[in-house]
């Protein structure tokens, strides 16, 4: 038997901290030679951290990432195994994505990758180039200091693989496992047994089963050990890396990392029988014949054996049960994580959210319950670095450190409730429950005085007061007076984040946590500038529905029963005065459910609808419920407010990545904010479509009254569609 030990990792690094970064490779360097590994993979890029973005431009970048290698290769981190070190390299120069073959303090091989990602929040293209020549290795030179340390003057440069005395081992890089035609296929039909990934890949919901079945296919179809790395936490902008290092035999998979997780350092080894790849492979006739008539793919010899032979008690490590979180598990852990990695890397000294008492900020207020949660759980298991930022955070003396969740939230986070006489009982009362159930440090601030006086201001420079438009007011007065309202409490909550420390003799300041989710985004149901507007957003892109579901789960698993209670009251923003006949609900507001917006964010940006295909699809999805002109007036009335409220996205605020629709203009959906929202052509075409419909007569369902009968048995029932009327929509009021 040819036993090889393998070791992967997650790291959390942080892009362009060139410290943190370099500590972080060789500590797990460092614990895979510990482990007995023969080979060690990292992530992509982790000396630089993947989120350098325009930083990768700068010569500077790729000459400190030189610097870090030529520490660990001087320091003997890289003798008796060999490690795959991500970073750029400028070859000819071209900026290439590469990963760093190391062996015994001398490089092998550098591989630069050949697919890049380039879509969604990747931009890889605007600072990389994939590497295209596949015929040959080509002789890279070295830097001189680089020389001076490894005796080399050049090394090998391009796609290849590299052939031990007793395994062959090639790489690949992130978006290449995802790839139609991957290297690994003609990889591993020209005998290669253990491929390398080094990845950047961040979370979204419900993706990591699309991961890990990528490397399951990979090596079912072709044999072999597949081993996974991965960055883990948030390198300094909207993504949260999801970590989860895996190790895959033959289909099979053999360990698996965290997915969430607060350790800088994750180490994950298992022992493979390389013998069992020869002989799955030799067992696959399509296989052998495919083989014996390969593509070559150019190699590097290296005189060294990395296998052990075999002894008593060793026993390769058998298949495991993958570990899928819920989708209401990640949106608690992943946020989590996320906040906690801003908190301690911004050096604020906590968080202040503005809590309504609604669904929205009362799951922002619960994930950073659970992230109190996750950080005194990490410290009881013995994490050092999270009892040293929990205490520096918290402002701990004389040795004290966090032991109880309640007590490190009273410590750093502040909750407030700016109640107006628009404000309900049950809100208030709901939002002084949760944060006492998460121990937050909550005021109840009334701003009534504040907004009378904004309006006394104006009577006295217009000699108008604008009145609500249940008091006789029209809908330009009603907008104004409800925007102001939003616009105070966001005002109030900057204010009291800077001071509020000071109030209480503590350093530092405090972050405003916003706390709007996608849907809302993507409506444009938020004033701008309002409580929106924060410093960060953990749910801004969880849906609503998603959301809610959340809520129930966490009412159970993190023990915060009255969020149970909040689940269920129906969303409202509170701005305007609430009377026997009258009460403000969002979703009348809109002029659609929050359902329905769900299913419009995933045509618009998963399947690319425009207004025409989207009236297409949903004439298909709804039909027998709604008639097509019915389906015409909806998408009508999505598209108007969508195009009218497009440029608050240009002002959103920074968010979680969490959801494959989000609207988030700054990176991942990129779209013009001055739209025609008349759409006159558009909506010509869906008109001809729904007379062409009508006169045809397949589209109708039965009978008119059967389809009046089926809306008002699903109005009855609050769910569903045609729950609200088209054409109520307040386009700003926000909650």
């Amino acid at each position: 038997m040819r036993l090889l030990r393998v070791a992967t990792c997650n790291l959390n690094q942080w892009a362009m901290d060139f410290d943190t970064n370099l500590r972080n490779v060789k500590e797990s360097i460092a614990r895979a030679k510990a482990a007995g590994a023969a080979v060690r993979v990292g992530p992509e890029l982790e000396l630089t951290g993947y989120g350098c973005e325009d930083h990768f431009l700068e010569q500077d970048t790729a000459a400190h990432a030189w610097e870090c290698l030529k520490d660990i290769l001087s320091g003997g981190y890289t003798d008796g195994i060999l490690c795959s070190i991500g970073m750029p390299v400028i070859f000819k120069s071209v900026r290439y994505n590469c990963q760093v073959f190391c062996l015994n303090s001398k490089i092998v091989m550098i591989r630069p990758k050949i697919s890049l990602a380039n879509d969604g929040n990747y931009r890889e293209f605007r600072w990389f180039s994939a590497w295209t020549f596949k015929d040959a290795l080509v002789d890279f030179q070295l830097p001189l200091d680089i020389s001076e340390v490894t005796s080399q003057d050049t090394v090998p440069f391009g796609y290849g693989f590299i052939q031990f005395l007793d395994v062959s081992l090639a790489a690949e890089t992130c978006e290449e496992l995802f790839t139609a035609n991957a290297p690994r296929i003609d990889l591993a039909l020209n005998g290669v047994e253990v491929f390398v990934n080094a990845s950047g890949s961040h979370h979204q919901l419900r993706k990591l089963s699309l991961r890990i079945d990528s490397m399951r296919n990979a090596t079912l179809a072709c044999g072999g050990v597949y081993m996974y790395a991965n960055q883990q936490g948030c390198d300094g902008g909207r993504l949260y890396y999801d970590g989860c290092c895996c190790i895959a035999v033959n289909g099979d998979v053999v360990a698996q990392g965290s997915q969430f997780s607060l350790k800088d350092v994750e180490v994950l080894d298992a022992l493979v029988d390389l013998d069992a790849v020869s002989s799955y492979r030799a067992s696959v006739s399509s296989f052998r014949e495919q083989a014996s008539h390969r593509t070559k793919v150019p190699f590097v010899k290296v005189p060294y054996k990395l296998c052990k032979p075999f002894q008593s008690g060793m026993v390769p490590t058998g298949p495991v049960e993958v570990m899928y979180h819920h989708p209401e598990e990640e949106i608690a852990f992943g946020p989590s994580c996320w906040l906690w990695d801003y908190l301690r890397r911004s050096r604020a000294s906590g968080f202040l959210l503005p809590l309504s008492g609604g669904a929205d900020s009362s799951s922002v207020a619960a994930i950073v319950g659970c992230m109190c949660q996750l950080v005194v759980k990490d410290i009881e298991n013995g994490d050092e670095q999270v009892k040293a930022d929990a205490m520096r955070i918290g402002q701990y003396k004389d040795g004290e450190f966090p032991k109880d969740s309640r007590e490190l939230a009273k410590r750093l986070f502040y909750t407030v409730y700016m109640g107006t006489e628009n404000s309900s009982e049950g809100t208030r009362s709901r939002a002084k429950m949760l944060a006492e159930e998460i121990g937050s440090f909550h005021l109840d601030v009334p701003i009534d005085s504040i907004v009378s006086a904004l309006l006394s201001l104006f009577e006295r420079l217009t000699g108008k007061r604008p009145r609500y438009k249940v008091d006789g007011g029209s809908n330009t007065e009603n907008l104004g007076l409800q925007n102001i309202q939003a616009r105070i409490r966001m005002v109030l909550a900057f204010m009291m984040a800077s001071l509020m420390p000071w109030v209480h003799n503590k350093s530092g300041f405090y972050l405003v946590l916003g706390s709007s989710n996608v849907d809302e985004g993507l409506r444009g149901y938020l004033t701008k500038y309002d409580c929106s507007s924060a410093d960060i957003n953990p749910i801004g892109s969880v849906s609503k529905q998603d959301l809610r579901a959340f809520l129930r789960w966490a009412a159970v698993h993190l023990h915060y029963s009255s969020l149970a209670e909040v689940e269920a009251a129906p969303p409202t923003a509170e701005l305007e005065p609430i009377r026997a006949d009258y009460n403000q609900l969002d979703e009348v507001d809109m002029g659609m459910t929050y359902e329905e917006l769900s299913i419009y964010g995933r045509l618009r940006k998963i399947f690319r609808c425009g207004p025409v295909s989207m009236f297409q699809n949903l004439c298909h999805r709804w039909c027998g419920t709604l008639s097509p002109s019915e389906v015409a007036d909806k998408v009508k009335h999505f598209f108007k407010y969508y195009a009218i409220n497009r440029h608050k996205m240009t002002v959103l605020t920074p968010s979680y990545h969490a959801e494959s629709y989000s609207p988030e203009d700054n990176r991942f959906d990129l779209r013009q904010f001055l739209y025609n929202a008349r759409w006159p052509y558009q909506f010509r075409k869906i008109d001809e479509l729904v007379q062409d419909m009508d006169k045809d007569g397949k589209w109708v369902n039965s009978t008119e009254g059967e389809l009046r009968r089926r809306k008002g048995v699903r109005s009855a029932e609050g769910g569903g569609m045609g729950v609200v009327a088209v054409g109520s929509a307040n386009p700003s009021a926000g909650s």
